[in-house]
């Protein structure tokens, strides 16, 4: 068994220990210590990052009461080495973690949600309620967590027996019944849990809610705590700055400038898409009578324009109709028309002298192609 310093002290940064084993494994080396404040991935948190020797640990699991921090080099049973923990990385997630219980209990206990799911990393922290949530629930519980980190409460870890923990009503996603670390915040929160938290509320710093979505019935909170929601707040608002500098707006008057603009742009794709009509009915009156086969490019077309095109070019020749248009790929949508030829049939041809794919029916086939234009106008004009 390996002793846990950081169910001690969630502050202890730095500690030395006696190397009691190092196994090979996969090109790294599993060692063991007789103690550690490293904290293991478990219970959803991603392990402590930091140093053993001056060497960086990649990693830090937990099996059977034992930890293995996973080093590049090997270490001798027996030495004393120092260990350090990244502790701006250690302190990050004590603030997000110690935050997400306060928002967990205020779910369970307004309407009686559990926490069914929990993952922290270095850039976000997600939770999942079992129950819907609405938006005024929403702010309701982020003013409300916030008003605890105002209150600057104690955050405190027993370990009740086994008596005891029958009797007391905490949060827990597993049946548990011995060595059960308990998490208390008076008032507001009592849940078992094994990570590092931070020692009054006030530490964490302010709380936001990031987005809410319906997720398997309940609902995933992306939220962020202390320095997290600072930088996430210095992003949005140099954002907002910069949008509310080019629209020569304040910045509480973006909202409704974006408005504004989307409506001017819709005006003017609406002008836009008539004008290609126009124009597009102008080239397919235009189209040349011939005995032969049809080719035609058409920026900016869809698969509408696309269609007409070729409906109108099939009246005026006696061979196929294509008209392609430009797509996001680099290559070409297409439509291919014929009335007397039955080009499902020769759909999987046409479709590979075009390096593209597709299908339809006897009289017209769609689909995409990657050949270059010249390539496409000379298969065309030679299809029979």
């Amino acid at each position: 068994m390996t002793e846990l310093l950081y169910n001690q002290s969630a502050y202890l940064s730095e500690f030395e220990a006696v190397v009691l084993s190092c196994e090979a494994q996969d090109g790294f080396y599993l060692v063991t210590l007789d103690r550690t404040a490293f904290f293991p991935e478990q219970g959803g948190q991603y392990a402590d990052s930091g140093t053993i020797a001056g060497r960086p640990v990649r990693d830090v699991q937990i099996k059977n009461g034992v930890v293995y921090h996973t080093m590049e080099i090997p270490m001798t049973p027996g030495e004393t080495v120092c260990g350090k923990i990244d502790w701006k990385l250690r302190f990050d997630r004590m603030q997000n973690h110690t935050g997400e219980h306060i928002v967990s209990g205020y779910f369970h206990r307004m309407f009686g949600y559990e926490n069914v799911g929990f993952h922290l990393n270095d850039t976000f922290l997600t939770l999942d309620t079992n129950g819907p949530l609405t938006k005024e629930q929403l702010t309701a519980a982020e003013t409300y967590a916030n008003e605890i980190v105002s209150a600057n409460l104690p955050v405190e870890v027993t370990y009740p027996k086994e008596d005891a923990l029958k009797t007391l009503a905490y949060r827990s996603k597993l049946e548990l019944n011995e060595n059960v670390r308990i998490v208390t915040i008076p008032g507001v929160d009592v849940c078992a849990c094994c990570a590092p938290h931070v020692a009054r509320t006030g530490e964490i710093g302010m709380i936001k809610i990031i987005s809410a979505i319906h997720y398997k019935g309940g609902m995933r909170l992306t939220i962020k705590c202390g320095m997290r929601a600072l930088q996430d707040y210095r992003v949005k608002d140099a954002v907002l700055s910069d949008i509310a500098v080019r629209l020569s707006l304040k910045p509480e008057e973006v909202g409704g400038g974006v408005e504004r603009l989307l409506a001017q742009i819709l005006d003017l794709k609406n002008e836009l898409t008539a004008s290609r009509q126009s124009l597009t009915a102008y080239k397919i009156a235009e189209l040349p009578v011939t005995d032969g086969n049809l080719c035609l490019f058409e920026a900016h077309a869809d698969q509408d324009t696309l269609r007409a095109m070729v409906n109108a070019g099939m009246e005026k020749c006696g061979g196929i109709c294509a008209a392609f248009t430009p797509d996001q790929a680099g290559g070409y949508l297409f439509v291919i028309g014929a009335k007397d030829i039955p080009l499902r049939a020769r759909a999987k041809e046409i479709t590979t002298a075009l390096h593209g794919r597709g299908g339809g029916n006897d009289r017209m086939i769609s689909g995409a192609a990657k050949a270059e234009e010249s390539e496409i106008r000379a298969y065309i004009e030679a299809f029979h």
